[in-house]
């Protein structure tokens, strides 16, 4: 088999969807090729450069790279319509020859363009939504179907979605929201949208289970300035208002006022760095690449995110930290279990919350069962697999010119019963 995915950007150091899902998409045996835009990472916010610029760097138009056994292809872009569009998409397509091609989303001229260059490639598309009701505004309201705001969004996203899964197998929604989005707002029949959440790669986040792990944790902590009985809260990411981890270091400030042995550490950059900063207990830390990341959450003992929905939320809790989120979050199977909710935006409720995870005991108990969650049900291995099924199944419906190939060891070890679903 051989597959091309699609992003609008490639974001080096990070773990998202486009570096961690080739990877063992690739160990599976599928050939798999990466096309991108030339663009910085999160180029369509205002404080990208700002935020990300000297960590993420930007890639340049007509490199051809291969990475852990995938291939990373970038392309051109240009603005139609007041939005990038990839330059010789068609043309690197028809070169690559994919028997599969797989969008991150429903809506936008990259999916637009995959599904007008089907008709002449005859590959088999897949499309993705990512897009949480908490980032999608529309969505938290009740308007009627003439209201300006939802015909307007009926135009310029339900009815390009709908045209783009007229030629789709189907849209993978990353939570329960997104895929209500998906099917009210972006025209995607409910029948074609499947939930298959992002995963971690828990080679790289894993609990501190030995000596050296419980060393590495202990020397981070001397280094970052954490005492050994400091219970350390992390946030990882953006420091922007809409993500508002400035919250979470006024909480920790309040309970340092009280004498509570909680601590901050804000890994990231953004808005609210310098008013993290001046937060008692708070320390700030550049970002840091993805296979660094794990020694951090390693060295902390919570994990909070108090606004939006986070892929580091996943990454945290197979490293073993109970996970703090808002009540509002409806990916709650990232966090039953493993983790504690509050009342969003309401810093006493946010600090009771915290006061709950106190104990040790319980923090350990709740780190387990969320390191054991992630491994069973998040990891990108079991999800790999489960594309590899969905698009076996595309292709044999029609003619492929290419036999599928996908390791037997690999499919031993996510699931001894594929190899009777699936011939290898």
């Amino acid at each position: 088999m051989r597959l091309v995915l699609l992003a609008p950007a490639f974001c080096r150091n990070m773990g998202y969807l486009e570096n961690m899902l080739p990877r063992y998409l690739a160990r599976a045996g599928i050939e798999t090729h990466v096309v991108a835009m030339d663009l910085p990472p999160y180029f369509w916010m205002p404080e990208s450069q700002g935020t990300y610029g000297d960590f993420l760097g930007q890639n340049q138009a007509g490199t051809v790279e291969d990475l852990e056994g995938y291939t990373l292809h970038i392309l051109g872009h240009r603005k139609v319509a007041g939005y990038m569009r990839m330059v010789g998409l068609r043309e690197k397509l028809s070169t690559i020859r994919p028997d599969v091609v797989q969008c991150s989303a429903v809506i936008g001229w990259i999916p637009l363009d995959a599904a007008l260059y089907k008709c002449y490639l005859g590959y088999r598309l897949f499309s993705g939504n990512h897009y949480h009701a908490s980032v999608f505004p529309l969505a938290n309201k009740v308007v009627p179907w003439w209201n300006a705001e939802r015909l307007r969004c009926a135009i310029t996203r339900s009815l390009p979605g709908w045209v783009v899964s007229l030629l789709t197998e189907k849209c993978y929604a990353i939570a329960p929201d997104c895929a209500d989005v998906a099917v009210r707002f972006f025209g995607v029949p409910r029948k074609k949208v499947e939930v298959c959440s992002l995963g971690v790669d828990t080679e790289l986040f894993r609990p501190a289970s030995t000596d050296k792990d419980q060393k590495a944790r202990l020397e981070l902590r001397e280094r970052l300035g954490f005492a050994k009985s400091d219970i350390v809260c992390i946030y990882t990411g953006r420091f922007g208002e809409d993500k508002n981890p400035l919250l979470l270091a006024q909480s920790i400030a309040d309970l340092v006022r009280r004498g509570e042995p909680f601590r901050g550490l804000f890994v990231g950059k953004g808005t609210q760095g310098h008013a993290i900063q001046s937060c008692a207990g708070c320390t700030t830390h550049p970002f840091v690449p993805v296979h660094e990341l794990g020694d951090f959450f390693r060295s902390a003992d919570v994990g909070v995110w108090p606004t939006q929905e986070s892929l580091s939320m996943l990454d945290a809790a197979a490293c073993g930290l109970p996970i703090v989120a808002n009540d509002t979050m409806t990916a709650k199977e990232r966090i039953e279990g493993n983790g504690l909710f509050y009342r969003l935006n309401d810093r006493e409720d946010l600090i009771r919350v915290l006061l709950q995870l106190r104990d040790q005991h319980a923090r350990r108990q709740m780190g387990c069962s969320g390191a054991k969650k992630m491994e069973t049900e998040f990891s990108w291995e079991s999800i790999a697999s489960r594309r590899i099924q969905d698009y076996q199944v595309a292709l044999s419906v029609g003619h492929s010119p290419r036999k599928n190939t996908i390791s037997r060891e690999f499919l031993e070890r996510v699931d001894p019963q594929i190899e009777k679903r699936v011939e290898p």
